[in-house]
């Protein structure tokens, strides 16, 4: 079964990071309203693999759109805000 473009996609974030809204706004322009999955990084139920991202961090396939590679920065707002509809559309592609 090939995996459909929306189970794909992913927002790791948190409230209170300022540019959570801003790439919630970026998905859906491309996606269209609710065509991603969203973690929550402060709900107790949010799997590990995700809490080793910045919020907020919008994975495609299971890789940040901007190449960045998650680490230890859990509960911590990204220095590089959020990314971009191009961003997103060039992950999407290149996933394919």
């Amino acid at each position: 079964m090939e995996e459909t473009r929306e189970s794909t996609v992913e927002l790791v974030y948190f409230n209170g990071c300022p540019n959570a809204d801003r790439a919630r706004e970026n998905l859906r322009a491309v996606l269209g309203e609710g065509a991603w999955t969203e973690w929550d990084l402060s709900a107790e139920d949010t799997p590990k693999p995700f809490r080793r991202h910045g919020s907020p961090t919008i994975l495609v396939g299971g890789r940040d759109v901007t190449g960045a590679e998650g680490g230890n920065a859990a509960m911590a707002c990204r220095a590089d805000g959020a990314p971009s509809t191009d961003i997103i559309r060039r992950a999407l592609a290149d996933h394919g």
